[in-house]
């Protein structure tokens, strides 16, 4: 007899430390606030998601974040002048963030999402119009123990708190920032207390402070979620579910041939326009933003143990640049962002440069690098993929180029031995840079 699936309910999710809410169905995986979604962060484990609510003009309730369709469907239309047939037509497409293979979805209606989970996992709601609250309560009171499963969320100012409390649901207020003493004025009057990813450090605390279980969203990465846990946080509410919620790589490869982002893969710069292009066909990943960019590759990490190898090609497939480098970052403490012209976490870099010298750089705490060795080969050529190698021992390092020398150098450090790497395109402007065939060996 198969074994029952279990049932998560507010008091189980929030009884743990950390605790997790899939962030729009976890966006960073699966196109956000879609049933695609809710399915598929549940399956990865998540105990609970988090669902944003409008009314159509014929008043069905459906899953999805902006008011106006522009940003996801590319139409300007606003879904409360939609009826639900017209709302149908439409698909969401999320494929510039998740890579092209990401098929666009229909927009989901309320009930069917609820139907599949409500009974089973926790459900944290919010009416985006605001104008459906009775409606809204009304519904989810249709549900097997409802209070237990489902946890109201808004603006900490706004006050249909009261009527979800009133018919016993516990509530979650978020707060945008800490100005005007708002902490103060809206805190004690929720279950629970929210605030955004990139609030100060000291705001975070001061929230923490108030005594109500805190939850950040939006939790892309792993350091992200150590650093708020030591601030005192407990909730994370994740758009990276199946990368976050583990500390162990889930390739020893990258998987660009799929035309999906892997979970835990994220660009330095959070934000669709920053998403590096994924060819599925050619089985590699573009950086061509007009910025210092890196890559981090959070699918392979961390890497276990002290001694391992990284090989990866790189490529500039329309021209190369007079002084420039790219390249990869290794030996890194976490998956914060690594950029080698920017002060940032400590590491190696190795890089490439326009006339063919592949250099390693230490860099400090204190942002400071240190260039340990350099090999000299031939200049790099548009459009020749160029194969490089890393391996790791104890004590020492050694970089070589593969495809066109025999030579390689060694370099005795045993400073940096994280197991955390990124790739790099360490220079401005927009001429791309391509990798594929990124491969750990940490036998």
């Amino acid at each position: 007899m198969p074994e029952r699936a279990p049932i998560h309910t507010v008091d189980s999710l929030t009884g743990t430390t950390p605790f997790y809410i899939a962030h729009r169905g976890s966006g960073d995986n699966w196109t956000e606030h879609t049933k695609v979604a809710y399915d598929s962060s549940r399956a990865a484990g998540a105990r609970a998601i988090e669902v944003s609510v409008h009314s159509t003009s014929d008043g069905v309730l459906v899953c999805h974040h902006d008011a106006n369709l522009s940003r996801l469907t590319g139409v300007d239309k606003d879904i409360e002048n939609m009826t639900y047939a017209e709302l149908a037509e439409f698909r969401v497409d999320a494929r510039q963030w998740l890579g092209p293979s990401a098929a666009p979805q229909p927009i989901p209606k309320l009930s069917d999402v609820l139907d599949a989970c409500a009974a089973t996992h926790v459900v944290f709601l919010e009416d985006k119009q605001g104008t459906n609250t009775k409606v809204l309560l009304d519904l989810m009171d249709t549900y097997p123990d409802s209070t237990g499963h489902f946890v109201w969320k808004q603006d900490a100012g706004v006050k249909t708190f009261e009527d979800a409390q009133a018919r016993g649901y516990k509530t979650w207020g978020y707060f945008v920032d800490g100005a005007d003493k708002k902490f103060e004025k809206y805190a004690a009057r929720h279950d629970f207390v929210g605030i955004y990813h990139l609030a100060a450090d000291a705001d975070i605390q001061r929230l923490v402070g108030f005594g109500r279980p805190t939850i950040c969203w939006e939790v892309h990465t792993r350091s992200r979620r150590d650093s708020l846990l030591g601030l005192g946080v407990r909730g994370m509410m994740c758009p990276n579910i199946p990368y976050v919620m583990t500390d162990v790589p889930a390739a020893t490869a990258d998987t660009f041939a799929t035309g999906l982002r892997a979970a835990g893969d994220l660009p330095s710069t959070l934000g669709w326009a920053f998403q590096p292009l994924i060819s599925p066909r050619e089985a590699t990943v573009t950086l061509a933003d007009d910025v210092d960019q890196s890559y981090s590759l959070g699918s392979m990490c961390p890497i276990a143990g002290d001694e391992y190898s990284i090989e990866f090609q790189m490529c500039w497939p329309t021209r190369v640049p007079s002084s420039v480098q790219a390249g990869l970052a290794f030996g890194l403490t976490s998956d914060s962002p690594y950029q080698p012209l920017e002060p940032g976490p400590a590491g190696y870099h190795l890089l490439l440069d326009d006339k063919g010298e592949l250099r390693l750089y230490a860099r400090r705490e204190s942002g400071a690098s240190e260039s340990l060795g350099v090999l000299r080969t031939a200049p790099p050529v548009p459009g020749s993929w160029i194969s490089l190698r890393i391996s790791v021992e104890s004590s020492r390092i050694t970089f070589s180029r593969p495809d066109a020398e025999e030579a390689k150098v060694s370099v005795t450090t045993a400073e940096h031995r994280g197991g955390y790497f990124t790739l790099c395109k360490a220079y401005k402007g927009k001429v791309p840079i391509s990798f594929r065939g990124i491969k750990v060996d940490s036998a």
